[in-house]
């Protein structure tokens, strides 16, 4: 008899519902879609790019069943990788900061992950914290049992971001526009490279925090947009796949999240208010009839120990 194939909690990544905002977006603009990136198993579309940085590591043999796994990570990098470790067997040695939201570095604790916690200034991403954190990395992955995901450096990432593109194109027949918050610019190249195989034209949006605009050119600054903003221009950013770069307002951005829970039912973190915020904006100027597409990059589940939604303005 055939042997059954057994699906495993990895196989429950990917395949997100893709919506159209219903109240938000007005009828004299570009219709709005939102790819539902919560509802993977942490709650983050991070682990498309956690589970395709592991898989291609161990395909080509650099990750192997004795070794440790390492990452310096925000914090829904860490708990994805925490996650696919702990489904893989492989123990887990993370890097972050409590700078981000307590939630996410509790669920990398969960998965059994060995947390090292780099102090922050005042609770917030300032432009020292990443320079810290990497430097903890790298004086650990000098040890040769260690396999540094090194998750801004790493383009496998960029094969599991591009699943996301695959379903966009799969569900709608043509995109406009496409814009994201940049972290390590893993989502935005690998879904926009997606994107612009069918349509050269796209316009495809890297968005940052106002207060740290380095891809526009201005210095390293504070805010508290997890995942985002790390200070420095992240390697696998390609401007020929994103051609144009927007800074938005934090305070905006936090204030779109909250109501994208009340009027749409949609319940994210930070850098989905502002994906949506500039996606909003793109609608406007494109008109009806036209398509925009952005990400709901984490569950709103991971922020209400912090004061995104205790905040009712």
């Amino acid at each position: 008899m055939e042997e059954a194939t057994v699906a495993t909690i990895l196989n429950a990544i990917g395949r997100t519902p893709l919506i159209r905002l219903q109240r938000l977006a007005p009828r004299s603009s570009a219709d709005v879609y939102l790819k539902l990136e919560y509802l993977n198993p942490t709650g983050s579309y991070k682990d498309r790019m956690a589970l395709a940085m592991v898989d291609a590591a161990e395909a080509r043999g650099d990750l192997r069943r004795d070794m440790v796994v390492l990452e310096c990570t925000g914090g829904s990098t860490g708990s994805s990788l925490a996650f696919v470790c702990a489904a893989k067997g492989y123990p887990f040695r993370v890097i972050s900061s409590d700078a981000y939201a307590r939630e996410k570095l509790e669920m990398m604790r969960a998965f059994g992950a060995d947390l090292i916690v780099e102090p922050s200034r005042e609770g917030r991403v300032t432009p020292d914290l990443w320079p810290r954190m990497l430097a903890r990395a790298d004086a650990i992955r000098v040890d040769p049992n260690v396999y540094y995901t090194d998750q801004f450096r790493n383009h496998d990432a960029q094969a599991g971001y591009a699943r996301i593109g695959d379903e966009i194109v799969e569900a709608l027949p043509r995109v406009d526009a496409f814009c994201g918050m940049v972290g390590t610019a893993g989502m935005l190249m690998g879904v926009g490279r997606v994107l612009r195989r069918r349509d050269p034209d796209v316009r495809v949006v890297a968005l940052e925090p106002s207060t740290s605009a380095v891809l526009s050119g201005s210095p390293p600054g504070a805010h508290r947009v997890d995942g985002t903003g790390a200070g420095f221009v992240p390697p696998q950013f390609d401007r020929s796949v994103a051609r144009e770069v927007r800074a938005l307002d934090e305070a905006s951005g936090r204030a779109l999240a909250r109501r994208l829970a009340r009027e749409e039912g949609v319940f994210a973190g930070t850098s989905t208010g502002m994906n949506v915020l500039a996606a909003l904006a793109l609608a406007a100027e494109l008109g009806p009839g036209r398509i925009v597409v952005t990400v709901a990059c984490d569950s709103g589940l991971k922020y209400l120990a912090g004061d995104l939604f205790s905040d009712r303005t």
